[in-house]
């Protein structure tokens, strides 16, 4: 099994920045590749960023190409999400996921792992 952790979540103004972090731990060894979604009251769970967790390209969602960035520390085995210029549309419960899968999803379905969420808050 493979836990998850995430943090860095809270409340900031439009075009402020917050970075999440996801500390993984047990048998980190089987995660292939890592994915950032969110969820918004009433809406449902939406893709953000997936890579690699051996490192390669990092895919994102339109909607935040340019302004978020994925990145990871290994030896730490942490994933972060920087988010910078934030808008109110950003709002939203943000999940950390890992996959034992091949392929580098979008799709929350695909990931085996999940953690607990942040709340991260935009206000107008």
């Amino acid at each position: 099994q493979v836990q998850l952790v995430e943090s860095g979540g809270g409340l900031v103004q439009a075009g402020g920045s917050l970075r999440l972090s996801c500390a993984a731990s047990g048998r980190t060894f089987s995660i292939i590749n890592t994915g950032w979604f969110r969820q918004a009251p009433g809406k449902e769970r939406e893709f953000v960023s997936a890579t690699r967790w051996s490192g390669g390209s990092t895919y994102y969602a339109d909607s935040v190409k340019g302004r978020f960035i994925s990145s990871r520390d290994n030896a730490k085995n942490t994933v972060y999400l920087q988010m910078n210029s934030l808008k109110p549309e950003d709002t939203a419960v943000y999940y950390c996921a890992a996959s034992r899968g091949v392929v580098v999803s979008t799709k929350p379905d695909d990931y085996d792992y999940w953690g607990q969420g942040t709340q991260v808050t935009v206000s107008s």
